[in-house]
């Protein structure tokens, strides 16, 4: 793909401060064999034994990714990510618990998506991306019909997607794209369904920070 090709960048910076030496010879020596290859993605050949087949898209720190892998040691899980600390932080997680059901790409998860067959993906998740609030920056947003047009052809049918959002904005403009696309069949019948964190969800760092304009909101979608 070319740069003119090429759609908006939906992230921000890659990196903040310097990764300490420990950690960052801990991903030279991780990352790789971790690593999602280039090209078409065949997760069978990445984990011949997995029951299903997880995307969680944008991992931040990796908390969440490393803790639903713990959960199903029998599920393949797919983690995008482009913040280097991010990806360091989650390559540590990985080592600690000694999982072995995580692949990882650091890079634009829409690069991934695009080598992804058809209906190979049960679940998917996008927690608390970032919510480019200025009007300007709404382009820039993550969730958009493209994208929502990509997760419905990976994701198989009765697949389930989860967004969470503590920005009203973002939730509401999220709302609105997913369930326009007649794909995506919304779950929320009371207030409780969307304020309620499930029972599956982990509590992340940047969710304990509450940096947006609202309490967490929870959409879950099936792939009708």
């Amino acid at each position: 793909m070319s740069d003119a090709e090429r759609p908006i960048r939906s992230f921000g910076r890659i990196k903040s401060r310097a990764i300490k030496p420990r950690q960052a010879a801990l991903v030279d020596e991780r990352l790789p064999a971790l690593r999602i290859p280039d090209g078409p993605v065949d997760p069978r050949a990445l984990m011949p034994q997995a029951a299903e087949t997880w995307l969680e898209i944008g991992f931040g720190g990796g908390e969440h990714m490393a803790a639903q892998a713990a959960r199903a040691p029998d599920v393949l899980i797919l983690g995008a990510e482009p913040f280097q600390n991010g990806v360091a932080s989650a390559v540590r997680h990985i080592a600690e618990q000694g999982l072995t059901n995580i692949r990882l790409h650091d890079g634009d998860v829409r690069d991934l998506i695009a080598h992804l067959p058809d209906a190979s993906v049960a679940r998917v998740f996008i927690l608390f991306p970032d919510p480019w609030p200025k009007v300007r920056h709404h382009k820039r947003r993550l969730i958009q019909p493209e994208l929502v047009a990509d997760l419905a052809r990976v994701l198989k049918p009765g697949g389930r997607l989860r967004f969470a959002s503590d920005w009203a904005d973002y939730v509401d403009w999220s709302l609105a794209r997913l369930t326009a696309s007649k794909t995506f069949a919304w779950q929320g019948e009371r207030a409780d369904d969307w304020r309620t964190p499930p029972p599956d969800h982990v509590t992340t760092r940047y969710e304990e920070k509450r940096l947006g304009d609202c309490a967490p909101v929870f959409l879950d979608f099936v792939r009708t």
